[in-house]
């Protein structure tokens, strides 16, 4: 099959990180995006514009909800097309499915500026933490289509063995990004819009990269003449169904933390909440980053049916997890506060709470890697029913649970144990499923 070689190769360590390592520099290059309009925005306008970042995420994790999953589930189905040798079928599927989430931007975009007013008005925000959040939020949509392409051209670069462009794109937008955060926010005096406007110029790089891209026929995957097959839209959604599930209840939780926090601390709370997400955001990076990697030889093995092929590449993924978790959950520790002084000073209040919630936070590293790689699994053997159940219990029931409970009981640091707490019981529901023989049934198909 054409340019495929590097799917027939054998199962070794090697071979799998060089699919992984460029998606993991990747991710960890489109965190740095938030981070660091979170950096500059906390140093050279203060912490109440940092909670308004904190405060916009949920409403930014609903737009980009259905795309998110339209990327990852059509990722997942054109390349099992791909492993059945039905590579023109896939090619038609890939430029439907990117209409139509060029269609999703628009309409996105349409609501976000019909509601925008309304979203922040029932929050009980002061008058300046508000208009923050009205004004990042009216410049960060206009980037809404470029935001989408960038999710799915991320993706199927990775899965076009184009992986190293798609961390070149990565790269070059999270520099432009960092560029124009300090152009705009200390030269222009753009204030907060001008860290949005930053942000959508940054991931518009690999929208413009991807349309170039994916217009020539050398490409694995290119446009050509889409062909409408409802079956095609469903099966995509159906398997990317986690993944929006994921991004529409992280926002909700993102919602109840600030919420919460709002009620113990005030907005003192919500910027040190916005601290700690970027920690584990990062972190978190470097699982999701392994995971896309391996997710096209999940599909591509999936569809020739190869088992052995399937079983090897999840040990060995198993392995590698555990030591990033192991890793990272070190450095977080021992960087607690130099991290935490990054965003704000130690004589702030904010700066004390955030040490103190990131220390607590930090037990989750030893989980979330395995439990972000089972969901991913799962929509990659199209078992999206599955993958959906992970990724909602471990994102929303058991963070809604840990959320109302442990904070009745231990005040603010039962916030803080929460997300490990959610973890935990995620990891042990990843484990019952998985050890019921997915890839057995998968592959038997």
């Amino acid at each position: 099959m054409e340019n495929q070689n590097a799917y027939l190769k054998p199962v070794t360590l090697k071979n799998i990180l060089k699919f992984a390592i460029p998606t993991i520099a990747m991710t960890v290059f489109m965190s740095f995006y938030t981070m660091v309009d979170g950096l500059f925005v906390s140093n050279l306008i203060g912490t109440d514009a940092l909670s308004a970042i904190n405060l916009t995420a949920p409403v930014i994790q609903l737009v980009t909800a259905i795309s998110t999953m339209l990327a990852t589930g059509g990722s997942a189905v054109i390349m099992k097309k791909m492993g059945e040798r039905k590579s023109e079928e896939a090619k038609e599927d890939f430029t439907f499915l990117i209409l139509v989430n060029v269609l999703v931007g628009i309409v996105m975009c349409v609501l976000g500026y019909l509601t925008m007013d309304h979203i922040f008005a029932g929050m009980n925000l002061s008058a300046v933490v508000e208009g923050y959040c009205v004004e990042y939020l009216s410049r960060y949509l206009i980037f809404t289509v470029p935001i989408l392409l960038m999710n799915n051209f991320t993706l199927y670069m990775i899965a076009s063995e184009k992986a190293a462009l798609s961390l070149i794109c990565s790269v070059t937008g999270g520099v432009l990004n960092m560029v124009l955060d300090y152009v705009f926010i200390a030269g222009f005096h753009m204030g907060i819009s001008g860290a949005a406007v930053a942000t959508g110029l940054g991931y518009s790089v690999t929208a413009v990269a991807g349309l170039y891209v994916f217009s020539r026929k050398k490409s694995l995957l290119h446009f050509k003449k889409p062909a409408f097959r409802l079956s095609v839209l469903i099966s995509a959604a159906s398997n990317g169904c986690s993944e929006m599930a994921t991004a529409l209840v992280t926002g909700i939780i993102t919602m109840m933390f600030n919420w919460t926090m709002l009620h113990y601390v005030g907005e003192d709370g919500v910027a040190a909440v916005t601290i700690i997400m970027y920690v584990l955001m990062f972190a978190s990076s470097l699982y999701t980053g392994y995971s896309y990697g391996v997710a096209p030889m999940i599909s591509f093995y999936h569809g020739e049916q190869n088992r052995a092929k399937l079983k090897k590449l999840v040990g060995i993924s198993l392995q590698v997890i555990a030591v990033i978790s192991v890793v990272t959950t070190a450095a977080s520790l021992l960087l607690t506060k130099p991290l935490v002084s990054v965003f704000a000073r130690p004589d702030n209040p904010v700066y004390e709470l955030a040490v103190t919630g990131n220390r607590i936070c930090t037990a989750a590293l030893l989980f979330i890697g395995f439990n972000i790689f089972a969901s991913g699994m799962f929509t990659a053997l199209s078992n999206g029913v599955v993958s959906a159940v992970l990724a909602f219990s471990r994102s929303f029931v058991f963070m809604l649970i840990t959320m109302i409970v442990l904070p009745l009981i231990l005040g603010v640091n039962g916030i803080w144990l929460a997300t490990p707490a959610a973890e935990l019981m995620a990891l042990a529901l990843s484990a019952f499923m998985f050890f019921r023989g997915p890839l057995k049934k998968q592959s038997a198909r």
